[in-house]
């Protein structure tokens, strides 16, 4: 079930990010007077079309349902020979270089455009999501060597106020694409929205901060992690390991093999790696500590993944508050943080180009499915979230000056515009070929690092 979710998730994703993108192409063409002649859903063989309008667009929706297109009325790829005057002034390859550009750039903007309208709607709306109170600190991590311990609540990265989970990830990720050291605002409690305060402040310096830094954990590379609740069973299910040895609603594990638990998270995951194996636990219930024995039950899921189960409810969950703005705070917010993306991506490629950052960092869609998978199951306002991520990505990939996208184009009319004259066929086809094979070398390596990540 949960497999048929990621999928619907990723297509529906997908196919509205296409939708919004050639809308962008087609909408600035129509602008422009040039003649549409087909707008698909999807690349290859038209599975269905209808045509509509003056002009008969043909609407397609075609085989492969990743991708998309607009094709104009164009004498490179068309026999336009038969068609009169009065048509062929509204082929696309007959325009302006500044019409040629907008058409071209209009697939971009649209989503950028997009992206900041469902941000601005999910911050109207309000997002539920965790505070920024950190885990027990781990030893000999920046964090802690910056004086962290946990329990505290960051409430400021670099002068920038962070009351959400998600907002410390991003800021602190911004700092780290910048390049600068984290200097965070530490506090005992969380501040109020309006507060000018900062708390204490701690500085992890530039240097401790590996290369490798921006990938899915970051921050616990740092020694910054989410807080979570102590370990403390809820419900005890009949005839499970938890029942069998005794165990009851209420108890507070405090160790494991004389192993100290540090929370929830962390006891859930030792048993999940215990499936099979005897362990000692220590509980606390009431004011007394107890011993007692327990074998986690083993449990082999559909992908044939083995982990221990002990047959107990335990919530892992942290601390949440609920944020919400008004339209214009929304909107300021949803614009910024389509801006601070679109920097962090560019960034992050150029860090790639010079070696700062691990190509491994590169996703495709394997792992786009799998996030949209699970934020689709944590709710519509966490899928619209990445929706919105993700149609901000598309726009950037698009205008990357490579050959066969969008900013292989712009590339052309921007040498036009200086030189004044058109890239000649025959170069413009040798520089499709470059571009499709860097392009197609990208795409292999991003779903090579996807098998791994799932393999591993």
């Amino acid at each position: 079930m949960q497999l048929l979710q990621t999928v619907i998730a990723f297509f529906v994703a997908v196919g509205l990010l296409v939708l919004v993108h050639e809308l962008g192409h087609y909408l600035v063409a129509r602008l422009c007077n040039v003649k549409v002649v087909r707008f698909s859903l999807g690349i290859g063989k038209v599975l269905y079309s209808k045509y509509f309008g003056k002009d008969k667009t043909e609407w397609a929706i075609s085989m492969l349902p990743i991708g998309g297109y607009v094709m104009m009325l164009d004498s490179r790829e068309q026999d336009l020979s038969d068609l009169p005057e009065e048509e062929l002034k509204r082929e696309f390859n007959n325009q302006n270089v500044w019409r040629r550009i907008a058409i071209v750039l209009a697939g971009a903007i649209a989503n950028f455009l997009f992206g900041i309208l469902i941000l601005t709607g999910v911050n109207m709306h309000g997002i539920e999501a965790p505070t920024t109170k950190l885990r027990a600190v781990q030893e000999n991590t920046a964090a802690w060597q910056a004086g962290l311990r946990g329990g505290e609540y960051i409430v400021s990265v670099n002068g920038a106020p962070v009351r959400l989970w998600s907002d410390l990830r991003w800021e602190m990720a911004l700092a780290i694409a910048n390049g600068d050291a984290l200097t965070l605002g530490v506090a005992d409690a969380p501040l109020a929205l309006d507060a000018h305060q900062t708390g204490r402040i701690i500085t992890i310096p530039q240097a401790t901060i590996k290369k490798a830094t921006l990938q899915r954990h970051f921050t616990r590379q740092l020694g910054i992690d989410l807080d979570r609740p102590s370990a403390i069973l809820r419900k005890i299910l009949p005839a499970g390991p938890a029942d069998l040895a005794g165990l009851q609603a209420g108890d507070q594990v405090l160790y494991v093999d004389g192993q100290k638990i540090t929370d929830a998270q962390a006891f859930i995951e030792l048993m999940h790696q215990s499936a099979g194996k005897t362990l000692s636990l220590t509980v606390l219930r009431g004011s007394e500590q107890l011993n007692a024995l327990v074998t986690p039950q083993a449990h082999v899921d559909k992908e044939g993944v083995k982990t221990g189960r002990l047959m107990a409810e335990i919530s892992a969950q942290p601390e949440m508050t609920f944020q919400a703005a008004p339209f214009f705070t929304a909107m300021g917010k949803a614009i910024t943080r389509t801006a601070e993306t679109i920097y962090i991506s560019l960034k992050t490629m150029g860090k790639m180009i010079a070696g700062d950052v691990s190509l491994k960092s590169i996703s495709g869609p394997i792992t786009i499915a799998d996030y949209a998978g699970q934020t689709a199951r944590l709710g519509m306002v966490n899928y619209l979230s990445f929706v919105a991520f993700i149609s901000i990505s598309i726009g950037v990939m698009n205008l990357l000056p490579i050959p066969v996208l969008d900013g292989g184009l712009l590339l052309y009319y921007s040498m036009e515009l200086l030189t004044g004259r058109r890239i000649s066929e025959r170069a413009g086809k040798i520089a499709q070929n470059v571009g499709l094979a860097i392009l197609l070398s990208l795409m292999a390596l991003a779903i090579f690092n996807d098998v791994v990540r799932l393999a591993f």
